[in-house]
């Protein structure tokens, strides 16, 4: 029996179980740096970055859905971001992956969302075939970009010293 529902703060645990199985499966074991406390204070604080769905697979935790919001200034409405979605191998292809994606949809109607978009990686031809099969098309065209760690810390830098020596030239005039 399936039941999918909402985490709750004393998921945190669980969450970062299904992140370390889910960076596993996607063949980066040690890419993991986040935390409990991260999930606590990110997911379930005052301003929360992130939401999770668990299902629970006759009641015992089979997967997990963690999705954000983010906005289209072209369609001028939010959009859902699904950034991760797991199930425990041993629950594959008893619908609960379809289960979540469904439950997403609704709550990206409810909130008036213009669609969802998530990113699967090219080896991961199952995954694929799941999510063409629900009517999910490949954005040929656009290709995912990063910055991080020390490039981060350098633009930051940059921006941060160009700011000041903007405000110093304007000052001394």
């Amino acid at each position: 029996m399936l039941a999918i529902r909402n985490a709750e703060p004393s998921d945190a645990a669980l969450i970062l179980r299904f992140i370390r199985a889910l960076a596993e499966y996607e063949r980066e074991p040690d890419a993991v740096v986040a935390t409990e406390a991260d999930i606590l204070r990110d997911g379930f604080g005052p301003t929360p970055k992130f939401h999770v769905l668990i299902a629970d697979w006759n009641h015992e935790p089979a997967a997990y859905a963690l999705y954000f919001f983010v906005y289209s200034t072209w369609e001028g409405r939010p959009g859902l971001f699904l950034e991760d979605i797991f199930i425990i191998p041993e629950l594959r292809r008893r619908g609960i992956g379809r289960a979540l994606m469904q439950r997403l949809a609704q709550i990206a109607v409810a909130n008036n969302c213009y669609g969802m978009r998530w990113e699967v990686l090219d080896w991961n031809q199952p995954a694929i075939r799941s999510y063409e099969a629900i009517g999910a098309t490949f954005l040929d065209q656009w290709r995912g970009m990063r910055l991080t760690g020390n490039h981060l810390k350098r633009l930051a830098e940059s921006a941060a010293e160009k700011e000041i020596s903007t405000i110093d030239e304007s000052m001394s005039r």
